[in-house]
C-alpha cells in the first residue's frame, strides 16, 4: 500500500476535519443517496444484522475546490438512531464526522481494508470516479453506546494529494 494512502487509511481521527484544515473554505459535502435500503451482504455480516433488515443509508462525496475527494457510504441500522442519535437520521449535508467524533462514546470496533477494481462501483459513483483506477477504501464499523453503524470510506486521488 502506498504511504500516501497510509496516512489516510490509518488516520484515527475525523476525515472531514483533515481536509477541512488543509482546505478551509474550499471543502463541501455532496449528499448523493439518503434512503432506507437493505445494505449488501458484507455490510450486513459486518453490523451483524439479519438480511432483512433495511438500514439508513447514506452516500456522500467530499469534494475542494470542486476535486472529489473521498465518496463515503454510511449503513445506519434503526436500533443505532434510537435517542440522542436521532440526528444521525438528519445531517443533510453536515458531515457525518463532525457530529460522531463529538460523541463521549464513540469507539471503533473493527477496519477492513479493501482496493476496489474498476466496474465495481454503483452508478452514481461511476459518474464521479475514473473508469480504469483501482481505489483505497477502508471500511469501519463504530459503535456509540454499544449501537453499531458501518462507514465507508473511499480515497480517490485528489485526496491523496494532500
Amino acid at each position: 500500500m502506498p504511504e500516501k494512502v497510509q496516512s489516510w487509511i490509518y488516520e484515527s481521527g475525523s476525515l472531514t476535519k483533515r481536509i477541512k484544515e488543509h482546505y478551509q473554505d474550499a471543502f463541501s459535502l455532496s449528499v448523493l443517496f439518503h434512503q432506507w435500503k437493505r445494505p449488501f451482504l458484507s455490510e450486513t455480516q459486518s453490523l451483524r444484522l439479519p438480511g432483512n433488515k433495511y438500514c439508513l443509508t447514506r452516500e456522500v462525496l467530499l469534494s475542494a475546490h470542486e476535486q472529489p475527494l473521498i465518496l463515503a457510504r454510511t449503513i445506519i441500522p434503526l436500533k443505532t438512531l434510537k435517542g440522542a442519535q436521532r440526528t444521525l437520521s438528519r445531517l443533510g449535508t453536515r458531515p457525518l464526522g463532525e457530529v460522531i467524533f463529538c460523541y463521549p462514546k464513540l469507539a471503533r470496533l473493527e477496519m477492513d481494508i479493501a482496493l476496489i477494481a474498476p466496474g465495481q462501483w454503483s452508478s452514481a459513483a461511476q459518474k464521479i470516479i475514473n473508469h480504469d483506477q483501482k481505489i483505497w477504501g477502508r471500511r469501519t464499523v463504530y459503535a456509540i453506546q454499544q449501537r453499531r453503524m458501518l462507514v465507508s470510506e473511499f480515497f480517490l486521488p485528489g485526496v491523496l494529494e494532500i
